[in-house]
């Protein structure tokens, strides 16, 4: 479907009654989004609150709900957009439907531009210790995090630790980016989160050494901010891994790290080169010192860090050979 206009998808995320439906509502009353483009509202899950289009600037507004889960699929989707000749959707998604079935139903011409997850700061904590896997398949697409209803008594470092655990990478664990976090006060004050996370290493030390319970830390924050690690000397325990498009003395090295649960276990690795492809220990444990240099690499889609091998030698595996944030 080449030749298909692109439409843009604006996506809204959380829980029942997270407050997503009034965010849209605000949104679609605000004459700078709603200046005329004609625009489809999916609405996937069924609340207190309604949309109420009287209060459009513009009337080229469709609401459409889909309740059940096997209607959300591509051939519906692309039905409704071209039953409302809509320029762009904005999507109020069910919290308890997976990213992955919202990708997979993606017609070919959409083109996500905002996604944000809306979360009741009351009810999160209960939610992410009752249904983390949820909570983290959320967060783990999301620009920004919107807690409301927050009250002052509340901790923003708890909810803080929470979104920061989860990282966004490519699906060659390259790049990754973190999500904005916003606490919306009961009082009606907003503030912005400026928590700076405080490393459990000495960056600024001529070899920065990684204990083995601190990867996982060490991975997101380099994919984070590559650029204060550029130049740097590292040391770490990691396995290595060839792929057959890497060249001969370039390969893997990482660990597999857990941010939730058993089923979000993924390879977290940096591409690796070496002068001597002798040293590469394929599927085995090794200490490697290296050199990091963020450039510009095809294996990341783009700029990351790259290590150059100064030092490798065999090792045992570490206690827990699957890295987490705890």
């Amino acid at each position: 479907m080449p030749n298909q206009q692109e439409i843009p998808v604006y996506l809204f995320l959380g829980f029942l009654e997270a407050g997503k439906t009034k965010f849209i509502q605000e949104t679609l009353e605000d004459k700078r989004f709603n200046s005329g483009e004609r625009t489809l509202v999916l609405v996937c899950e069924e609340g207190i609150e309604e949309l109420d289009p009287s209060k459009y600037p513009k009337k080229d507004v469709f609401i459409r709900s889909i309740e059940d889960k096997s209607d959300f699929n591509e051939a519906n989707l692309m039905k409704l957009v071209d039953e409302c000749r809509a320029e762009r959707v904005v999507i109020e998604y069910n919290g308890m439907w997976l990213m992955n079935d919202f990708f997979e139903a993606m017609p070919e011409n959409w083109a996500v531009y905002q996604i944000m997850m809306f979360a009741d700061a009351s009810t999160f904590l209960n939610y992410n210790a009752n249904m983390r896997n949820l909570v983290t398949d959320k967060l783990s697409v999301c620009e920004m995090v919107v807690f409301n209803r927050f009250e002052r008594t509340m901790d923003p470092n708890e909810f803080h630790k929470i979104v920061r655990a989860v990282v966004r990478r490519t699906e060659l664990g390259g790049i990754t980016r973190k999500a904005d976090i916003a606490y919306e006060y009961t009082d009606g004050a907003v503030a912005y989160d400026d928590i700076e996370d405080p490393l459990p290493y000495n960056i600024e030390a001529n070899n920065i050494v990684i204990d083995d319970n601190d990867y996982a830390i060490f991975y997101r924050d380099i994919m984070e901010d590559p650029s204060k690690y550029d130049g740097k000397t590292v040391t770490f325990k990691a396995l290595a891994a060839r792929n057959p498009k890497f060249p001969k003395t370039t390969f893997a090295l990482g660990r597999n790290v857990m941010t939730c649960c058993v089923e979000d276990i993924q390879y977290c690795w940096f591409v690796t080169e070496t002068d001597d492809e002798s040293k590469v220990r394929e599927r085995g444990w090794s200490i490697t010192k290296a050199k990091i240099s963020v450039q510009k690499h095809k294996f990341y889609r783009g700029k990351g860090p790259v290590l150059k091998v100064i030092d490798s030698t065999d090792s045992a595996p570490p206690e827990k050979e699957v890295a987490t944030f705890n």
